[in-house]
């Protein structure tokens, strides 16, 4: 919401593949009328699939996925090496791809994942274009960020 506040110009799109956290984020987008704003409930990969070949993502902020943290669900994890190829064929030239977590050996896992794939070049985590603390942020101890950018 904020972002989208905070950008009128953009056209941002916030996906996740829970119903209810949709439902609410849909509910908070009705009283605050941002035009800008939509809500998807996919998986994130699909997604990516049915963008329009012509529409290019400028920035991608994965913010506090759930790291399935029992090794038999991590293959459910968003932030594999086939998403970041995904996310780099739906994305522009230079487009910023922010990742977040709580959880620090997911957060080591994905940014070996971003550190290794040739269409991201890792980039200052502190110079990330918005930063408003998320409700998942606001109740971690601590997080790890790190920010790349499509080559």
């Amino acid at each position: 919401m904020a972002y989208a506040a905070a950008h009128p110009k953009e056209h941002c799109i916030g996906i996740d593949i829970a119903s209810d956290r949709i439902a609410r984020a849909v509910r908070k987008h009705e009283r605050a009328r941002l035009p800008n704003l939509h809500f998807v409930r996919a998986d994130a990969e699909d997604f990516l699939a049915a963008i329009p070949k012509g529409a290019r993502l400028t920035a991608i902020f994965i913010l506090f996925p759930d790291p399935w943290p029992k090794r038999r669900h991590h293959k459910k994890r968003v932030m594999t090496h086939e998403f970041l190829g995904a996310a780099a064929a739906a994305a522009g030239q230079g487009a910023g791809l922010y990742f977040r977590t709580d959880h620090e050996p997911y957060f080591r896992e994905a940014a070996t994942a971003i550190r290794a794939h040739a269409d991201w070049k890792e980039s200052d985590p502190a110079q990330w274009p918005f930063e408003e603390p998320s409700v998942f942020q606001k109740r971690a101890e601590r997080y790890f960020s790190i920010a790349a950018t499509r080559r």
